[in-house]
C-alpha cells in the first residue's frame, strides 16, 4: 500500500481550483475554429509587402476552411488544425498607377506540418509583364511574410489555448505542460525566430513526434453516396463487414472502436452522404498518437467513388495502415454487400 501521499497522480485529489477531473486527466477538448478564423483574417488582412520594385497588399482573405481544436489527454497538450485559404492582393509598381491584382492559395496549413513547410501558391489575373514582375515579387518576398504570420498564428493557437486545459494543483503550477507551453511560446516570440537557439514548438514533447506519411486511396463502389455512408455509420452493417463487436458514439467528439479494440478514435465531422472525418489510430501505435481520416463520398451516375485521405500515419506502419483499409474495408464491405456488382 503506498504511504500517505505518494502513489499513482491519476488517482490523487489535491487542493484544485475545480475540483474535479483532477489535473483534466481525463480527456478535454476545446473547439478552436472561430478564434483561429478571426486569428488568422487579423494576421493577414491588409499584410504589405514592399519593395524598391513596388508594393503588394492582402486586400482579402476570400476562402477559409477548415477546423481547430486543442485536446488535454492524461497530461499531455495535442494540437490539431488542418485548414485552407485563398488570399486576394493587390498591387503596382513603382511609377505604374495601375493596380494589379492576383491570388495567394494556401491548401495545407496543418498541424502535420511545420509553418515553413506550408504550400503557398501566387497567381496573377493578367499575363502582362507588370504583372508577372509583382508575382515574382509576391513569390520571393511575399511568400515568406506570409509563413511568418502563420508561424505567428500556430504560436498564438498554443498559447491561447494551453491556458486551463491543464489546471494547476497546489504544487504543478509553475511547471504544468500549459504553462510550459506558454512560457516558451512567449520567448520564441521575444528572440529572433532565425536564431538557432529556439527550440521548435514541435520538438517539446506536446502529443508524439514521430515519422509521417500521408495515405490516399479511391476506390468505387455500385451504390448511392447514401447507400455507402450508411455502410460506415450504421452500427449493425459495420458489425457485418468488420466481423465483430463495435462501439459508435455518432457525434462529433464520440467514440468509435472496431476490430476487438485494435482500431479506435473520435468522429471530428459526419456529414451525411458527403463526408466523414475521424481521430484514427491502431492500439499498438505510440500512445497518444493519432491520424487524422477523411472518407469523402462522391456520387457518380453509376457508382460512389470513396476518396480516403489519413495524415500522421507512422511511417513504419504505413503498408499495413494501407491493406488494410484494402483488406479490411473495401473488399470487406464489397464481399459483405454485394457492392462490387452494380446495383443500378
Amino acid at each position: 500500500m503506498a504511504k500517505w501521499g505518494e502513489g499513482d497522480p491519476r488517482w490523487i485529489v489535491e487542493d484544485r481550483p475545480d475540483a474535479t477531473n483532477v489535473n483534466n486527466w481525463h480527456w478535454t477538448e476545446k473547439d478552436a475554429s472561430a478564434w483561429s478564423k478571426t486569428k488568422l483574417k487579423d494576421l493577414l488582412l491588409d499584410l504589405k509587402v514592399v519593395t524598391s520594385e513596388g508594393e503588394c497588399e492582402v486586400t482579402e482573405v476570400s476562402k477559409l476552411e477548415g477546423e481547430a481544436s486543442a485536446s488535454n489527454r492524461k497530461g499531455k497538450l495535442i494540437f490539431f488544425y488542418e485548414w485552407v485559404l485563398t488570399l486576394e492582393w493587390q498591387g503596382n509598381l513603382n511609377g505604374c498607377e495601375t493596380k494589379l491584382s492576383g491570388k495567394a492559395e494556401i491548401p495545407n496549413l496543418s498541424d502535420e506540418n511545420d509553418a515553413e513547410d506550408v504550400d503557398v501558391t501566387i497567381t496573377v489575373k493578367t499575363n502582362t509583364e507588370e504583372a508577372n514582375k509583382l508575382k515574382d515579387m509576391m513569390r520571393k518576398d511575399g511568400i515568406k511574410l506570409i509563413k511568418e504570420k502563420l508561424g505567428d498564428y500556430i504560436d498564438s493557437l498554443k498559447v491561447e489555448f494551453s491556458r486551463g486545459m491543464i489546471l494547476p494543483s497546489s504544487k504543478s503550477s509553475e511547471n504544468s505542460p500549459s504553462h510550459q507551453v506558454a512560457k516558451t511560446v512567449k520567448d520564441k516570440m521575444i528572440l529572433n525566430t532565425n536564431s538557432a537557439n529556439v527550440k521548435k514548438i514541435s520538438d517539446m514533447g506536446i502529443g508524439v513526434k514521430i515519422d509521417t506519411k500521408v495515405l490516399t486511396l479511391q476506390e468505387e463502389f455500385k451504390c448511392s453516396a447514401e447507400d455507402l455512408y450508411e455502410v460506415f455509420t450504421d452500427p449493425q452493417r459495420v458489425r457485418a463487414f468488420t466481423r465483430g463487436d463495435v462501439t459508435m458514439e455518432l457525434e462529433p467528439g464520440g467514440k468509435f472502436v472496431f476490430f476487438d479494440g485494435n482500431v479506435c478514435g473520435t468522429y471530428v465531422k459526419l456529414e451525411r452522404k458527403k463526408q466523414i472525418v475521424q481521430r484514427w489510430r491502431f492500439k499498438s501505435w505510440p500512445d497518444e498518437h493519432y491520424s487524422t481520416v477523411t472518407l469523402e463520398f462522391e456520387q457518380k451516375p453509376d457508382h460512389t467513388l470513396l476518396k480516403l485521405r489519413q495524415t500522421e500515419v507512422p511511417a513504419n506502419d504505413f503498408e499495413r495502415t494501407y491493406q488494410g483499409w484494402k483488406n479490411h474495408f473495401w473488399r470487406s464491405i464489397k464481399s459483405t454487400f454485394g457492392l462490387g456488382a452494380s446495383l443500378f
